[in-house]
Formats: structure tokens, sequence, C-alpha cells
């Protein structure tokens, strides 16, 4: 299985580098097939230039301009508009995210899972240099959207996860330009039908440069799109979910028990009359 990694990055020459290579780095010693996706939104600090460097060394890191306009979500839909492997991960170009929990990710879509979905908060996961008033907004706002969802999952908000490319398929159209995108499409992964596990992931605060997350600007859009997703849940009667799914409960593995909620059917080919 090939699998892909995006990683949205605007304004982030100090840290990209770095980023890269340690995600190249784990994926290569797991013996994966992979690419590299970075995608550089409108930056102006030479992050484009940075990923180009290392792609003339290693083809399978490339750099995509977003053709979209500023904004994490756009980003993030450029670079899942040109993956080309079988799944994706979404990692922050910052370095915050551990590349092991990336392996892991991969493993657990290996085993049968449509999507990986990690936990900064349950046993086993760690956050390191979490600035204090954003780990409070962040624990309410998650308990609120598991409060709505009832998923069992207390880290939506994340956007470090890894999906199947039938998933991403699913989940379409996306519609956040922003932040609320790490939202959108979890909420719509689990609504859709889609299985996934839960297990613990690491976060450390970035070394340099500036986070891009402004909570202020994002409070109504987060909120648009956990109404958009509740009404999609609440009212709809499963119109949006695929057709083809069945139940399906791949064995538990890791330290916190998976919550699955069905799996894609894989269809035979039809012959060609």
């Amino acid at each position: 299985m090939k699998v892909s990694v995006v990683i949205p990055a605007h304004d982030e020459a100090e840290v990209i580098g770095p980023t890269v290579t340690a995600v190249a780095s784990a994926l290569e010693e797991a013996g994966r097939d992979y690419e590299i996706v970075v995608v550089d939104d409108a930056s102006t600090d030479g992050t484009g230039a940075v990923v180009a460097a290392l792609g003339e060394r290693d083809p399978r890191i490339r750099v995509l301009r977003s053709h979209y306009a500023n904004g994490f979500g756009f980003a993030v839909r450029a670079g899942l508009e040109s993956f080309t492997g079988d799944a994706v991960a979404i990692v922050m170009g910052d370095g915050s995210d551990d590349p092991r929990d990336l392996v892991r990710y991969f493993e657990l879509i290996d085993e049968g899972y449509d999507c990986a979905f990690g936990s900064r908060f349950v046993g086993g996961g760690s956050v390191h240099g979490y600035p204090r008033f954003k780990l409070l907004v962040n624990r309410v706002v998650n308990f609120g959207v598991q409060l709505l969802f009832r998923h069992g999952y207390d880290d939506t908000t994340n956007a470090f996860k890894a999906y199947r490319r039938e998933v991403v398929e699913s989940v379409q159209p996306l519609v956040s330009n922003h932040f609320n995108l790490t939202v959108e499409l979890p909420l719509k992964a689990v609504i859709r039908g889609h299985s996934y596990a839960i297990v613990p992931i690491s976060w450390t605060n970035r070394a340099a440069g500036e986070s891009k997350l402004g909570l202020r600007e994002m409070g109504s859009r987060y909120a648009f799109i956990v109404l958009l997703a509740f009404l999609e849940h609440h009212l709809t009667r499963g119109d949006y979910r695929r057709a083809d799914y069945h139940d399906f409960r791949p064995p538990a593995s890791g330290p916190v028990a998976p919550r699955v909620t069905g799996r894609l059917r894989r269809r035979a080919p039809e012959r060609v009359r």
C-alpha cells in the first residue's frame, strides 16, 4: 500500500525542513512506499524553496503551491486533491506531530480500519509546551463535540489523522476553508459510517515560528461546521452514508479500545460484456 502525507505550510521555512526530513526517515525506516506533499499556502518566506531543495534529493518529496486562497483548510483540500497514495495522513508543518505516531496510523490502516485517529489526552498520550489558555479552550470544545456526537473521541480538533482514499472521496464536498477543516473531516467520516481506531499520540509545541491558529476568528467557523455535521447526523436519516457498508470489527490493538462504526465492502469488479 502506498501512503501519502499532506503537510500544509504557511511561512514555515524555519521548521519545514526538519519536519519533512523526520517524516521521510520514519516512513523509510518502516519500509513504506510513500510520498510527501507539502502544500505551500501562500508563503512569503521561502518555505516552498526549502521543500523543493529536499525534493531534488528525494523525488518522493514534492511541493505544491496551493491554487486556492490563503487558508489552512484550502491548503489541506489542495493536498487531498493531489495525493496519489492508497491512504493519506495530514501532518502539521511545525514539527509538533511525532513521526512514530504516523507510522502507527498506517499500521492501523493496514489492519483494516478506514481511519486512524490519535488522542493526546488518553493514557499513553502526551502534550509538551501547550499554552494553558489554548489547552483549556481545546478541552472545552472537544468535550462539547464528544457530547454532541457520542463518538468516544476526545481530540476531534487535532488535524493529525489518517484516512483511506475511499474516506476522502466519500466526505466530499469539503466546505471548510480554515482550521475548521480539522473538525469537518473526522466528523463526516464518522457520520458516514467509516471505521476508526483511536490510539494515544504525543504532541510537542513548535520550536520556531508562530502558530497560525487564531482562536477569536475561528470560533464561529468551528460552530458552523459542528452544526452542519450535527444536522447531517440527526436529520438526514443516513442519506449521505455510502450504500455499500457492512458491519466490521477488526481486532483491537493498542492501549485504547478502538471505536468501530462500519467498513467499506469492496465489491468484485463487474465483467465487461
